[in-house]
């Protein structure tokens, strides 16, 4: 069992990877192997819309880290994504990512369990939440939780140990996290996932 987690800020070692560095030991003290993808400093563009993915399977801008981490993503159980605060949603950098990372990867993300984490130095985090969380409801991505919002605030990693709240929203979602993924891998094994349409139905409500 394994379970990605993508830090999307520009620190590479600052209060975001802090927070999913917290999820990642408990992940792992739990029996789930984790690897964190640094992204946020690269320079990654944005969806076009040219679906040439619908074509190849993959995103056509091959240069940046999209369809490589798509194969990882695609082999693992888990998905977390970890965001600074911007003017009270994510990274822009990170958005980019995601967008094309969602649009493009062609294997099913169908009960893959995923979470979002968030840092700040005081406030916009649930907003940011907000906006990740919805990558993985579109992609039929059960969300794992904790006992509050997915948050730690300090402006500094040393900040960011002291939020002793925080902390424990991170161990408690790397736990619950964990269960999460034994569990859906083992009624997959016994039943199979649920059924599902054969068909997604897209209406236009403009006619």
């Amino acid at each position: 069992m394994k379970a990605l987690l993508i830090n999307g800020s520009p620190h590479a070692h600052g209060c975001t990877f802090t927070a999913l560095s917290v999820v990642a030991d408990e992940l792992q003290r739990n029996g789930v192997e984790t690897e964190i993808i640094h992204v946020g400093h690269k320079d990654i563009r944005g969806c076009i819309g040219c679906y040439k993915c619908r074509e190849l399977g993959h995103c056509i801008f091959d240069k940046d880290m999209v369809n490589e981490v798509a194969k990882k993503f695609e082999q693992a159980d888990g998905l977390i994504i970890g965001s600074p605060v911007y003017y009270a949603g994510p990274n822009g950098t990170l958005v980019s990512f995601l967008n094309r990372l969602f649009f493009s990867a062609s294997f099913s993300k169908r009960f893959k369990v995923g979470a979002a984490v968030v840092s700040a130095r005081r406030m916009g985090t649930t907003a940011t939440l907000d906006t990740l969380n919805k990558y993985f409801l579109h992609g039929e991505m059960p969300v794992a939780t904790s006992r509050y919002w997915n948050a730690v605030h300090g402006n500094s990693p040393e900040e960011v140990m002291k939020d002793e709240e925080g902390l424990q929203t991170m161990r408690v979602l790397g736990r619950n996290m964990a269960f999460l993924i034994r569990a859906i891998r083992a009624e997959r094994e016994r039943n199979g996932l649920p059924e599902q349409e054969p068909r997604r139905i897209a209406t236009n409500f403009i006619k």
